[in-house]
């Protein structure tokens, strides 16, 4: 076996959450569960006894308790959840009032803010009050253009308190991306700004939310927060109103709490949308709720005493599971902006005045760090942080390394994969646990999940497809404007019946348990017929102090399929011959000749979507010569000017 990057210390188990879970299990049960592993275990063979112990262990707040965990496992997918039970998502998120600090804002514009749990539940029970005299009630849906500030969490809050349903976007997508989104789910309101800020500049907006408002007929109200400037002109926007206008001024409001069943709606999510308009997937207030709680309680480790961040946006997942953190009573530090302005240090500043304890990042972040060369451990105080969490997109080997090394040694390095379809993980870390390279510990908690080879059979020690062989709470009840369910069907249960596909290619390796992400398995490679996971280039590639990023696709050639890099060069480095050849021999001795690029070639950037994951079926598109349907889904959509002009080149050849 590998020798661990981290071995967590016996006062680390000890004094663990999931620890703490285990013996309740035990003694519920009468069990002698003593390993992550057995715990696991059993979580997936008792499922029904899993998720009720859940509920229990984390003090699900309802009015009234389930009748019956599950319907039926074998609805899948239609299982349904805590048949029976009634609650509210946001009277959980808001069940401390005390003078805790509940959020922590700063901004590039070095804006900041702090509110505590009181004056949170305060803030939130104004603007719900002013929601509801709007006319917003169960069902409803409420929509957000917005960067990541303390309105656009009192706003979702308030917004659930009245079990009304929120999707939210950031302000970095474009007008059609978010027409595209929110034009299909018809909200009544939405919150927005006039401007934001970005690399020390001010982007005004109000010429996108205008044209978003007349996009949508369904909007009776659109809320600007003050943002950038205080009196934003906003008469150009139809039935628009600035926050302060808006919202109830009466202090002491208690909040009514509507209680609806456990599947009753509380966010719309979006896929990527980079094959055509995005997806609408509906999730429930308690699927959400009961799923958030285990992954920040159990594989988190998230305590009251914590400050927790994460670098994200209100058009990524990891803003909702964020948020949930209030349920744990934990301190969330919210950012708007750039995390690399003025340099690469800003979020470790950020993490050393606070104190931040848990900080959140993605791939593409710490790849950055490492491409400049970067030593957060050396620079800056880091004495309290006891975690890093990673997702996005998979973290290769040398990522893992490089934060041990260069960040800090004693660290859980908990690096998590899922998705925006379960707003949730498949896969996770323990504190409990060895940490190894390019691993994610385990499969979370509840979650059935295998690896699947092309006849639908479990494999270890290989590349294979990731399924979940059971349904699990924070799973779509159902998609927007789908009534018989067919594309629901179609997006996860079309290869295996009655089993999710995921769409990720992985390795469960069989001394370890832990598993290896490859890159999305729609995106596999295929030379000559052999499957060829795009990671196992890029974990490679990324040992090369030239080269700050890449992307590698396939294009039909010739009756087959080759294989192009593209490579995003580190500063002061040039493309030249000798890194070339450099790259092919590393490919070929490291992997395989077949991992090796026909094309070798030098580009601008990488395109990416606003969840920081690279996207391969864009360029492959473009370089097989189909459409781009969805340019909006990029947070840098003019990167594939330069793909197109390089399609031309090559069809010269």
């Amino acid at each position: 076996m590998r020798k661990p990057l981290w071995i967590p210390s016996e006062e680390r188990v000890k004094h663990a959450n999931v620890t703490r879970f285990t013996r309740f299990v035990n003694e519920k049960y009468g069990l002698k569960l003593s390993s992550y592993n057995q715990l696991y275990r059993w979580s997936v063979e008792n499922i029904p006894d899993f998720w009720a112990t859940m509920w229990e262990f984390a003090e699900v707040k309802a009015s009234r308790k389930y009748d019956v965990v599950v319907d039926d496992l074998c609805k899948f997918p239609g299982a349904r959840w805590f048949i029976g039970a009634k609650l509210n998502f946001a009277e959980n998120l808001l069940k401390y009032k005390d003078s805790h600090e509940a959020l922590i804002f700063k901004g590039e514009l070095q804006k900041s803010e702090r509110i505590s749990y009181s004056e949170l539940y305060d803030s939130v029970a104004r603007l719900a009050q002013s929601l509801r005299e709007s006319g917003i009630s169960p069902g409803d849906r409420v929509a957000a253009y917005m960067p990541n500030i303390m309105e656009t969490a009192i706003a979702m809050l308030a917004t659930t308190s009245i079990s009304a349903t929120w999707s939210s976007c950031g302000t970095e997508l474009g007008p059609k991306a978010v027409l595209d989104r929110f034009g299909q789910i018809s909200p009544k309101v939405l919150f927005t700004v006039a401007a934001y800020p970005y690399k020390g500049k001010s982007f005004n907006v109000l010429a996108n939310v205008e044209e978003i408002a007349r996009g949508i007929s369904s909007l009776e109200k659109v809320i600007v927060v003050p943002y950038v400037e205080e009196k934003p002109g906003i008469s150009r926007i139809p039935n628009s109103m600035l926050y302060d206008d808006f919202v109830y001024h009466k202090e002491k409001l208690q909040i009514r709490f509507e209680q609806l069943p456990f599947d009753n709606p509380v966010y719309i999510m979006f896929s990527s949308g980079t094959t055509g308009k995005p997806k609408c997937m509906v999730q429930s207030a308690g699927g959400i709720l009961i799923n958030h709680l285990k992954e920040l309680i159990l594989h988190t480790d998230l305590k009251r005493d914590d400050k927790i961040f994460y670098i994200t946006s209100p058009s990524w997942m990891m803003w909702n599971w964020l948020i949930s953190s209030l349920a744990v009573g934990a301190t969330i530090v919210l950012y708007d902006g750039n995390p690399n302005y003025p340099d690469w240090g800003a979020m470790w500043k950020l993490a050393e005045d606070e104190t931040i304890t848990i900080f959140g990042c993605s791939a593409s972040y710490i790849n950055y760090l490492r491409s400049v060369a970067a030593k957060p451990g050396k620079d800056y105080d880091l004495f309290l942080l006891r975690e890093i969490s990673q997702t996005g997109s998979p973290l290769s080997v040398e990522g893992f390394e490089y934060v041990y090394r260069e960040i800090k040694e004693d660290l859980h390095f908990n690096s998590i994969a899922g998705g925006t379809d379960i707003n949730g993980c498949f896969a996770a870390g323990t504190p409990i646990q060895p940490v190894y390279a390019g691993e994610l510990q385990s499969p979370a908690l509840g979650m059935k999940v295998k690896a699947y080879d092309e006849k639908g059979n479990p494999v270890i020690d290989r590349e294979a497809e990731l399924v979940c062989e059971a349904p699990a709470p924070s799973m779509p009840i159902y998609f927007w404007n789908d009534p018989d369910g067919k594309k629901y069907k179609e997006a996860y249960f079309g290869v295996y019946p009655n089993v999710w596909r995921h769409g990720d290619w992985i390795i469960i390796h069989g001394d370890t348990g832990g598993i290896t992400f490859l890159g999305r398995s729609d995106f596999t490679l295929k030379p000559s017929g052999v499957r060829i996971g795009p990671a196992e280039i890029y974990n490679i590639i990324e040992k090369f102090e030239e080269i700050a990023d890449s992307m590698v696709v396939g294009q039909d050639w010739k009756g087959d399929q080759r294989i192009i890099l593209f490579v995003k060069l580190a500063k002061q480095f040039k493309l030249t011959e000798d890194l070339k050849n450099r790259i092919c021999t590393a490919l070929r001795r490291e992997a395989s000749p077949r991992h090796v690029p026909a094309l070798i070639v030098q580009a601008p950037e990488i395109p990416y979507t606003f969840n920081m994951k690279k996207v391969e079926s864009a360029v492959a598109n473009i370089l097989n010569g189909r459409p781009v349907t969805n340019r909006d889904a990029l947070v840098n959509p003019e990167s594939l000017d330069f793909y197109e002009k390089i399609f031309r080149e090559l069809q010269k050849e």
